[in-house]
């Protein structure tokens, strides 16, 4: 039961022991120390994973309704995992990248933070608990925006911090509603709101339930609430950019999952006027953000429209609730996380690399680095949904699931949305592949530097390209696991 408190507190800890501590006159002793803690979270969490069973530890209690709980479910392990495997793999990644930056102590030590505050969204047992380190992934994950302190940064990260905050005040005003007619703020597969209260205070707890979805929607991307995101990107350091698009903004999506699967409940959503206005702007997000992508010439800012797009994806697949929708969702939730950090760190190679941002700089690069290329490749086919990678499995469940929901036009109109999405997926992301490989006749072969990045930068963008394949040629475990959740959350 206590690995659940150390794989939390052991990050978090070991970060404000960086932060404190006086500088190190040798890196190779900072990257030494960093590594370290980063294995030993790592195996914190899998323990806590392993041994936690049904436990639940209860760390404090803010009043006697009101206790500091966490408890690990199904939901959490999977989080968990997509959580632990990208921040390992970015963080190392980090170690070649901050090279060229500064204050690469402050770096490591904010990142160990919302590393412990990331896991500690995923184990939390209730929801007051989940809504105070949510407020303080913000917090901490804002220095990670602002850690080049140039005045494109501080505002980018004073536009994160509006966004991310005003979420989590209309996210905190559903929770002083909750408390009180709900009863309790406890998760629970299936949902606690009970039939007496349904009948009694349905209206408001309708009205409750869409200001918590727009709420923590904010941290997913989704509109009308959506722009911190490219805002973020092209001004945080590449690796921190792959934490922020594939694993914090997850954050949103996992607050979701647990305020409409385990506190209100489908029997009490499907139906309604919610579950239609959630679906419309899901659709809207998904839309909008591919087309933004596509007409983004700016790599990083291009990767977080598609960001934007692509969680809500996620987010369409949970509104639908029905059983292949929601399975198809949590599915994404790791496609997605392994695919877009794969991305982000392909283009910080990029940048380390070549010093370049734009697309249209880029003509020739599969020449210059042919394997960091390709593994770009996969991973963009695996955005796209193309066999065999995870995101076409992913999304063939979110496709099979709307058409047999019965939702008239929704069961329609979102399996299309999703097929143009997933051809400006196709437009914004593999010229990049056709102009690196395929310069055309004109292009000077004479200026070809063939030079790949150095292993700690292509070995975890090998790894990531990897376990995006693996999803998609061996889906069955995974999908079996996925199914035991979602027949207890429907």
């Amino acid at each position: 039961m206590y690995y659940i408190i150390l794989s939390i507190f052991f990050p978090i800890f070991t970060g404000v022991y960086l932060l404190f501590r006086g500088e190190m006159k040798n890196r190779k002793n900072l990257l030494t120390v960093t590594g370290v803690f980063f294995a030993i979270s790592a195996v914190l969490v899998i323990l806590a994973i392993c041994m936690a069973g049904n436990n639940i530890f209860t760390l404090f209690c803010l009043t006697d309704r009101l206790p500091i709980l966490f408890k690990i479910d199904e939901v959490s392990v999977v989080f968990s995992i997509m959580t632990i495997v990208v921040v390992l793999c970015a963080g190392f990644f980090s170690f070649a990248y901050m090279k060229h930056e500064e204050k690469e102590k402050r770096y490591y030590g904010y990142y160990l933070i919302v590393l412990g505050v990331l896991i500690a969204l995923c184990f939390a047992g209730n929801l007051i608990t989940f809504y105070m380190f949510f407020e303080l992934l913000t917090l901490s994950s804002m220095p990670l925006v602002l850690h080049s302190g140039s005045r494109e940064a501080v505002m980018a990260g004073l536009k994160y911090l509006f966004y991310s905050l005003s979420g989590a005040y209309m996210s905190l005003f559903g929770l002083y509603f909750l408390e009180r007619y709900g009863n309790t703020l406890t998760f629970s597969a299936g949902g606690v709101i009970s039939a007496d209260m349904a009948a009694g205070h349905g209206g408001l707890l309708l009205g409750i339930c869409f200001a918590m979805l727009i709420g923590f929607g904010v941290k997913a991307g989704m509109f009308p609430m959506h722009a911190w995101l490219p805002a973020a990107h092209p001004v945080a350091p590449a690796p921190a950019s792959a934490v922020l698009s594939a694993v914090i903004v997850k954050a949103g999506v996992l607050a979701v999952v647990r305020v409409v699967y385990y506190i209100f409940g489908v029997s009490f959503l499907r139906g309604s006027w919610v579950q239609y206005a959630w679906m419309i702007l899901t659709l809207t997000t998904v839309f909008m953000g591919s087309m933004l992508a596509y007409r983004e010439p700016v790599l990083k800012k291009r990767l977080a429209y598609s960001t934007v797009s692509q969680l809500s994806y996620i987010l369409f697949g949970l509104a639908v609730m029905e059983e292949s929708s929601v399975t198809g969702g949590l599915l994404h939730v790791l496609c997605h996380g392994f695919i877009k950090a794969a991305l982000f760190l392909c283009a910080g190679a990029i940048i380390y690399m070549t010093g370049k941002t734009r697309v249209e700089q880029l003509r020739g690069i599969g020449k210059e680095m042919p394997f960091l290329m390709w593994c770009y490749t996969i991973v963009s086919l695996g955005l796209i949904g193309i066999p065999p990678t995870g995101g076409f499995i992913s999304k063939w469940y979110l496709a099979k699931g709307a058409l047999s929901s019965g939702i008239l036009g929704f069961d329609l109109i979102g399996v299309v949305i999703l097929l143009l999405s997933a051809l400006l997926t196709a437009g914004y992301l593999l010229p990049l592949t056709i102009q690196g490989f395929f310069p055309g006749a004109d292009y000077d072969y004479g200026t070809l530097k063939k030079k790949e990045p150095p292993l700690m930068m292509t070995v975890p963008v090998f790894i990531l390209t990897v376990l995006s394949v693996a999803i998609g040629l061996f889906p069955q475990m995974i999908i079996h696991y996925l199914l035991r959740i979602v027949e207890k959350i429907m």
